[in-house]
């Protein structure tokens, strides 16, 4: 059976975590594509909040066997973090959980160089990363200078490699006031880590591959969004990876034509972490609302999301560099108590209107809005569309049409309960 893809359609923080969950009841393996521990994926089980940064979501439910592929960078210290507290709380990992052999290691000075940079940087350059060393990471890679999780296992190869990366990043830390570590230490630290990852190590292409040919359901997990996307994201303030469902194929190691269903996920309004363009903003009592009301502050580093009303022309971009074929939207219920909500339909730009989204030049673009009454209905119950209230219906409807793309997912809370299921992507 072919893959699915499931892919953020906005800047990050859709609510992957509960959607992965939701969609690996019915999935044999789940497979992280891309990002690292930068990414935060919150799973609510009953009275249960469990946060996974590098495990794939999917990791809660016990039939199903999660990846870790090579288009990740793997922190050792986080990830082994992650494995204790999810054995503590009685989930089994090995057998369960497979890390590529080929999945680059952020090491101690990663996250050092990350920190220095957004330090010296100005306010114009500043990139807003999340200091977990991610951007060195895969700046090592495509300077064939990194590390690989299958180099561990050979601590002679890892050492050269080691010194080989330091040696190229001594100036810059040092002209940024740091201190360059001492290789040997961080090969001391990464010994215990690396014994602890050991039996999980596996060539994930093959894994994968050899999932799909058996005809099982396969779920790929990206993470960010494609707003973020390294080439299709508001670069320069992007992330170091492929966010769109493209990167599935080039992340995980399969071809395309494994892939069967792209589902991209975006919230009922928009939110972004961190510096960028992010024109429909709300700097008002209504954003501040949304914000306490969806919880809106990263899993990861707690940091406050800058919310705003919902993007269509953004959407129907994303629909279109990631060959969407369905919609998950989350978090309706926040906009629950709002007198009006509003959607951005169109741009105002200095070449005219347009209902294209004005990527490289949103410096210069006004959004065009459309607002909807709102209601004051509790939507946690709800299972059906019948069952939102009317005024919910016609917005769904409203973002249905502009998307151009069938809504196969409603969110209406955290749990993975409150949930309206209009389409199975594995069907």
């Amino acid at each position: 059976m072919p893959a699915v893809v499931i892919v953020g359609a906005q800047w990050g923080d859709e609510g992957k975590g509960k959607v992965v969950d939701l969609y690996a009841e019915a999935a044999d393996m789940v497979v992280r594509y891309a990002g690292g521990p930068n990414a935060g994926h919150t799973l609510v089980v009953g009275n249960e909040t469990v946060v996974v940064r590098l495990i794939p979501s999917g990791i809660l439910r016990a039939q199903t066997r999660c990846v870790m592929a090579q288009g990740m960078v793997v922190d050792p210290a986080v990830l082994v973090g992650e494995i204790a507290a999810l054995e503590a709380r009685g989930h089994t990992i090995d057998g369960r959980l497979f890390v590529s052999d080929r999945a680059h290691v952020i090491l101690p000075y990663h996250p050092l160089i990350d920190g220095l940079r957004e330090g010296a940087a100005d306010a114009a350059s500043r990139i807003g990363t999340t200091k977990r060393g991610i951007g060195p990471c895969y700046e090592d890679k495509a300077a064939r200078r990194g590390l690989r999780v299958g180099d561990l296992a050979d601590p002679a190869h890892a050492r050269a490699i080691l010194e080989r990366a330091l040696a190229a990043w001594r100036p810059v830390i040092l002209d940024l006031g740091g201190v360059v570590p001492d290789a040997g230490r961080i090969l001391d630290e990464l010994a215990p880590l690396a014994a602890r990852l050991r039996p999980l190590v596996a060539d994930t292409s093959a894994l994968v591959e050899g999932a799909l040919k058996a005809g099982h359901k396969v779920l790929l997990e990206g993470a960010q969004g494609t707003l973020l996307d390294l080439d299709h994201g508001t670069y320069p303030f992007v992330t170091s990876s492929s966010a769109v469902s493209g990167g599935a194929c080039s992340g995980v190691g399969i071809g395309p034509t494994r892939i069967r269903r792209v589902v991209g996920l975006s919230k009922a309004y928009c939110t972004r972490v961190g510096e960028g363009p992010f024109p429909t903003e709300l700097h008002d009592a209504v954003g501040e609302r949304i914000r306490a009301i969806g919880h809106e502050f990263g899993s990861v580093t707690k940091r406050p999301r800058r919310t705003g009303w919902i993007d269509l022309p953004a959407l129907r971009f994303s629909a279109r560099v990631n060959g969407l074929d369905g919609i998950a939207l989350t978090k309706l219920d926040v906009l629950t108590g709002l007198d009006a909500v509003s959607a951005c339909v169109a741009y105002d730009t200095p070449s005219g209107r347009t209902r294209e989204f004005p990527i490289d030049a949103l410096a210069t673009a006004t959004p065009v809005y459309q607002s909807f009454p709102g209601w004051s209905e509790d939507l946690a119950a709800a299972r059906s569309i019948a069952e939102l209230p009317a005024a919910a219906r016609a917005y769904l409807r409203f973002l249905e049409e502009q998307i151009e793309v069938p809504v196969d997912i409603v969110s209406v809370g955290a749990r993975r309960d409150e949930t309206i299921t209009l389409r199975d992507a594995f069907a």
